[in-house]
């Protein structure tokens, strides 16, 4: 069997122990805090007030202007406030709390699609895009409806990104399992929209019973479109695979210049779950309220994998997941690689929870040693960007952000790779996250002063 890979990454220890474990369904919490800002681009803009009452699946924030995605009501309820609070980066984001009824009465204007895939212009599939409140379920959060648009006559292929490449988190491989025919359906409403007859759903050779699913649901499905080219291709286990860059490198041989996108070299990407979100708003109308998240680490007594409605606290999870163990050291939303460390347990699941992670102290890299940079060269070699770490990491300690522009910072993509590699535990990935920072304020400052 034919494995794509690229060169450079690493292979992690996987601990993919949730994949054999059924999405299981979140009772509904009593409340749920929504933030208006779970996208990249401008913060929505409530469109409720306290005392209003709302329908599962209503919005109740919009962007009016700029690049943005609406927000919809996960519960059915009353809401009780519009609050300010910090989202997992630390930025301040308004929040709808609503207490829940209990009813699941849905909004009245869902509705099912009567007309075929067939009769759809790109404009109109990208406008439904739009109103679902979709953006990239992966983790980036860029609204899925400018990502369609934005590759059009620029795309000849939609790669559906199922790599899930991050150790733990198990939530794409169990929607494959379980729902791999809403993964192809909306593969094949993005390649209507923009035109194109190849598609391709890349899962890495770790999940031998997804591939096989899929192939099978590809072998009896019957296209909506005659000539299309659909299927799956099986990429090397190996981190960061889900990154697009070597996502797109590995499959076609073309490398994404720094500052581009997939589509300006001919590749349309989107994750599992937004192919699916796509697919549910397309044919059934619904707007994205809900995502699967994997709840794991060893302070959790339960591990599982969990539909959770958007805006449920970390704390109805841990909950649902038996409670903890034992005190954990670290809590983490998304992967140990580049997911963010939490420091509130009520913190709402949003659109790019792929996981909540768990770790005692016996489980934190961060009690290994730590020493200078002993020029090993591991992260160098590890690198799946082709850059020197080792330089950018001194340069950012110096302070000399001039030459780790020069170095060519811009173009890390924080997998962390470096960072687990060196033997010496230098957190090298933050030292470079930095002279990104200090880099992107520079340039600021200097447009600034030009204006």
């Amino acid at each position: 069997m034919k494995t794509y890979t690229f060169r450079g990454g690493t292979h992690l220890r996987e601990h993919k122990e949730t994949a054999a474990l059924a999405t299981e369904r979140l009772p509904e919490p009593a409340s749920v805090s929504i933030p208006l800002s779970q996208h990249i681009g401008a913060h929505a803009r409530a469109v409720v007030r306290p005392g209003d009452t709302v329908r599962l699946g209503q919005v109740i924030g919009t962007v009016e202007q700029g690049l943005g995605c609406p927000v919809h009501a996960s519960v059915s309820g009353t809401v009780r406030a519009i609050v300010t609070r910090r989202n997992a980066v630390g930025t301040p984001i308004q929040n709808v709390v609503i207490d829940n009824d209990g009813q699941r009465l849905w909004d009245e204007s869902i509705r099912a699609r009567e007309t075929g895939l067939s009769e759809a212009t790109t404009e109109e599939i990208v406008e439904v895009v739009r109103q679902a409140g979709i953006s990239g379920l992966g983790g980036a959060t860029f609204p899925t409806y400018a990502k369609i648009r934005s590759a059009v006559g620029k795309a000849d292929r939609v790669i559906v990104n199922c790599a899930e490449c991050e150790p733990y988190l198990t939530a794409n491989h169990r929607l494959l399992l379980e729902r791999g025919e809403i993964v192809i359906s909306g593969l094949e409403v993005v390649m209507h929209a923009l035109g194109v007859k190849t598609g391709i759903l890349a899962v890495e050779d770790n999940k031998p019973d997804a591939i096989a699913h899929l192939r099978e649901r590809l072998r009896k499905r019957e296209p909506l479109e005659r000539g299309l080219d659909l299927r799956v291709a099986v990429m090397k286990t190996k981190y960061p695979q889900g990154d697009e860059r070597q996502l797109v490198y590995a499959l076609t041989g073309r490398e994404i210049p720094a500052g581009a996108l997939p589509a300006d070299v001919g590749c349309m990407i989107v994750n599992a779950e937004t192919a699916a979100a796509v697919s549910r708003a397309f044919w059934r109308g619904l707007p994205l309220v809900s995502r699967i998240v994997t709840v794991a680490g060893d302070c959790v007594r339960q591990p599982k994998n969990v539909r959770v409605p958007l805006g449920a606290s970390v704390q109805d999870l841990i909950a649902f997941c038996g409670g903890l163990t034992q005190t954990p050291k670290k809590m983490i939303t998304g992967g140990p690689m580049m997911g963010y460390a939490l420091w509130d347990p009520e913190t709402p699941v949003v659109k790019s929870t792929s996981g909540i992670l768990l770790f005692s102290a016996a489980y934190d890299r961060i009690n290994t040693l730590h020493s200078p940079c002993i020029h090993c060269g591991r992260c160098v070699a590890h690198c799946p960007m082709h850059l020197m770490p080792n330089y950018l990491a001194q340069y950012a300690m110096a302070g000399d952000y001039d030459r780790a522009r020069e170095m060519d910072a811009m173009s890390c993509v924080e997998c962390g790779t470096c960072s687990y590699n060196c033997p010496a535990g230098v957190e090298i990935v933050q030292y470079i996250r930095v002279a990104k920072g200090a880099i992107r304020a520079g340039a600021a400052a200097q447009a600034a002063a030009r204006t």
